[in-house]
């Protein structure tokens, strides 16, 4: 008589380990390991499953602190490990965490392979605008004029739109939620796992040491509801204390319209996460907060399609290669091209 188990019920407290965790007390990065530790009971998914590759900065740590399988990786070449561990166990649920500098910079030349050959992976990128382990550089997403211990007269670097340049390397998931809003956070890392393929979610993240309040203006209370729009598959782009504005397009360009002068909600722009062409006009909408006339920044899903991920391709070619008869070596290394030397 054969006996029948069932797996054991886990709890965020299984997915924490005993090691120290080091960050700056007020960092940003305890709420996202808080969120993902709570997360990851809820996906059915053993943890001898799951697999974290980091690279180099303090999001970095992050391996240590979850009681998963994982890595902490070489300085901008988690996305290049994990695309190897996905490629040789596909069965994985592979995720890597990397900062604004570890894979936008160093690492910004593994990032958009790995997204345009799309591996089932889910990237989490924290970004605070900063090199917070090495001390307050600054990074390919700090603003133009940055004044930090590297730029003293301020940057004159423009600093990458993450968002954008996933779009531009056909991403097929692209995202973004904060670390100050644990529900959403929560939201957003369970619709990344959930995505067939490379899933890249931007975190906004405060670095209270080397760069505090650079997201406070979508994140306190007083600004929030005003300076912040939610994304919401088929329903119109709404925002504001009482939901009384809206975005629609005038042509191509997004424009705020005030919902107690006659504009309806059925002008508005609706959300498609499948829209490509205007995924892009919303990674777009990404000006100053601090200018006049500006729109409240997005968060939550842009865009997601359906593509053929890279290791399942790669195992139907090796399948078909074993079906074939066994290949000539000399002929191989011979080639197709000959030349008669006279």
């Amino acid at each position: 008589m054969s006996e029948t188990t069932t797996a054991p019920v886990l709890t965020a407290k299984d997915f924490s380990t005993d090691q120290e965790v080091r960050w700056c007390p007020g960092c940003g990065d305890y709420s996202i390991l808080a969120q993902v530790q709570k997360v990851m009971p809820t996906l059915g998914i053993p943890k001898e499953n799951i697999a974290i590759i980091s690279g180099i900065g303090c999001s970095s740590r992050f391996p240590y602190y979850m009681n998963t399988y994982g890595m902490h990786s070489i300085h901008g070449r988690a996305t290049a490990v994990a695309s190897g561990l996905k490629a040789s166990r596909p069965e994985l649920s592979v995720w890597i965490v990397t900062g604004d500098g570890d894979g936008l910079s160093i690492g910004g030349n593994h990032t958009i392979h790995l997204l345009r050959r799309n591996f089932d992976v889910n990237i989490m990128l924290f970004n605070n605008q900063i090199y917070g382990l090495t001390k307050g550089q600054y990074s390919p997403t700090s603003e133009e004029n940055k004044v930090t211990k590297s730029t003293p007269m301020g940057s004159i670097d423009h600093p990458f739109n993450p968002l954008a340049l996933a779009l531009g390397a056909d991403a097929t998931f692209v995202a973004r939620t904060m670390d100050r809003d644990p529900k959403h956070l929560q939201e957003l890392l369970i619709r990344t796992q959930q995505h067939k393929g490379a899933s890249f979610l931007e975190i906004y993240q405060n670095c209270n040491i080397f760069n505090d309040g650079a997201f406070e203006v979508f994140t306190d209370k007083s600004s929030k509801q005003t300076e912040t729009l939610f994304l919401e598959n088929g329903q119109p782009l709404v925002f504001g204390t009482n939901k009384d504005k809206g975005i629609k397009l005038d042509g191509f360009k997004p424009v705020v319209v005030d919902l107690n002068d006659g504009n309806s909600k059925d002008d508005l722009w609706i959300h498609d996460e499948q829209d490509i062409y205007k995924a892009q006009i919303l990674t777009r909408i990404f000006d100053n907060p601090k200018t006049e006339g500006h729109l409240p920044r997005p968060f939550g899903v842009f865009y997601q399609t359906n593509r053929d991920c890279y290791e399942d391709v790669m195992a139907a070619q090796l399948e078909e290669a074993k079906s074939r008869k066994p290949a000539d070596l000399d002929k191989l290394l011979r080639g197709n091209e000959v030349w008669t030397i006279a």
